[in-house]
């Protein structure tokens, strides 16, 4: 039994070397980089801000809306239901899907603009856009640039200034932000309308997985 007893206890004595061997070749060999890694608490994420918040939002409606602009061919910018004669149908007069674009765009000036005190483009007047803008390409870049001005009105944006109104309004400024995006989105909807009736489904934003409802 004395035996026995021997036995087992130098087995667990070399057991517990072998272990304690392999533990100290695998501490060894972790460079001090990766020692630091592990021992390293995770990155905490960046504080969300009001500026933050509103510039993901106009993220989100910016990369919809400039797909889906893209997607409309050159020859087919112009297009409005109307020229479908659909039975009981009335889209007499609406806009057509170039219209669309540049009203979002010229929108996006008018409202964001208050924001930041930039000078609207030359030729902007109202809502429609400027009237020399006939091209894809160039509509394009005018709603580009609109939403350029967006980041830049949100980046103005403060907790100790969002609910300050800016000259000539009586919106406050976090407001006026959001209203920018809001709006944006309601003409989205007619532009997703427009690119059905082509044959055309929108592609889904990439940066807000969220926004995926087209």
């Amino acid at each position: 039994m004395k035996k026995a007893r021997k036995s087992l206890f130098l087995a667990s004595v070399a057991l517990t070397a072998i272990l304690a061997s392999a533990l100290f070749g695998i501490a060894a060999n972790t460079s001090p980089s990766q020692q630091a890694s592990q021992q390293s608490p995770p990155q905490s994420q960046p504080v969300p801000t009001v500026s933050s918040v509103v510039d993901r939002d106009i993220n989100g409606v910016e990369e919809l809306i400039i797909n889906a602009a893209e997607a409309m061919p050159e020859d087919k910018f112009n297009f409005t239901p109307a020229t479908l004669n659909i039975p009981g149908a009335d889209y007499k007069g609406v806009r057509s899907f170039a219209g669309e674009v540049k009203h979002i765009a010229a929108s996006n000036w008018l409202i964001w603009s208050s924001l930041t005190g930039e000078a609207l483009p030359e030729g902007l007047k109202d809502g429609n856009g400027p009237a020399n803008l006939q091209s894809k390409a160039d509509i394009i870049n005018f709603l580009r640039d609109s939403f350029a001005l967006g980041h830049r009105a949100a980046a103005t944006l403060t907790t100790e200034n969002m609910l300050q109104s800016p000259a000539k309004s009586k919106s406050t400024r976090l407001r006026l932000a959001e209203f920018g995006v809001a709006h944006a989105y309601d003409h989205y909807g007619q532009m997703v309308e427009y690119l059905r009736m082509n044959g055309i489904v929108p592609r889904p934003a990439v940066t807000n997985p969220s926004d995926r409802f087209c």
